[in-house]
C-alpha cells in the first residue's frame, strides 16, 4: 500500500481548512478533530473531488476508540488510510485493506521499546513518529522495523520538512497550512 509519493500530506483541524485542500494538488488528506457524524459526508466529498481521506481515529470527537469504533471506521466511513496508537485500530484497517499508520510518540527510551514491540504486534503499512524533529530517530526507527516512516510535530519550517524527509521520512504530516503551501 502506498501514499504514491506525496512527500507532505496536509491534516485539516477543521472542516474549513478541509474544504480549502479540497482545489488542493494534494491527493491524501489527513482529518482531525472532526465530528464521528461527519465522517462519511467528508469521505464523500473527498471523493467527489479524487481525494483520499485519511482519519486520525483517535482524535474523531465522539468514536470510541474499541472494537466497535474500528469496524464502524473500516466497515461504514472506509477512508483510504487510518492513523491511531491503538493496536486494535490498526488490526482491524489492515485486515480490512486499508492503509493501517501506528502513531508513535518519541517520549523516551521505555516509550520507544513498549512501540517497538507493538509495532511487531500490528506489522502497520507505516508508521508514524512524533515529533517529526528528530532526524536520527527517523533513521533509527526505520532501521529497526523497515516500516516506511511518516513523520509530524513541531516541523514549523521547510528546513526542518527537508531535514525529516532526507532522514528517510517519506512523508510529513503537518497542519501548518504555511507548509501545505510551501511544499505542494
Amino acid at each position: 500500500m502506498s501514499l504514491k509519493g506525496q512527500a507532505v500530506i496536509p491534516a485539516a483541524r477543521t472542516v474549513k481548512q478541509f474544504d480549502k485542500l479540497l482545489s488542493s494538488a494534494f491527493e491524501y488528506i489527513v482529518i482531525l478533530e472532526v465530528n464521528i457524524g461527519q465522517l462519511r459526508s467528508l469521505k464523500q466529498e473527498a471523493e467527489r473531488h479524487g481525494k483520499k481521506l485519511i482519519i486520525h481515529a483517535d482524535l474523531i470527537h465522539g468514536l470510541k476508540t474499541d472494537n466497535f469504533g474500528a469496524d464502524y471506521l473500516c466497515n461504514e466511513v472506509r477512508p483510504a488510510a487510518i492513523i491511531s496508537t491503538r493496536s486494535n485500530i490498526i488490526l482491524k484497517a489492515k485486515a480490512r485493506g486499508i492503509i493501517a499508520i501506528q502513531r508513535v510518540f518519541l517520549i523516551d527510551t521505555i516509550a520507544l521499546e513498549k512501540s517497538y514491540s507493538l509495532i511487531e504486534q500490528t506489522q502497520p503499512d507505516y508508521i508514524e513518529l512524533l515529533p517529526g524533529i528528530i532526524p536520527a530517530m527517523i533513521q533509527e526507527v526505520y532501521a529497526k522495523t523497515n516500516i516506511p516512516i511518516i513523520t509530524g510535530g513541531l516541523i514549523r519550517s521547510n528546513d526542518e520538512a527537508q531535514l525529516a524527509l532526507q532522514a528517510g521520512a517519506v512523508a510529513i504530516t503537518t497542519s501548518n497550512t504555511e507548509l501545505w503551501a510551501n511544499l505542494q
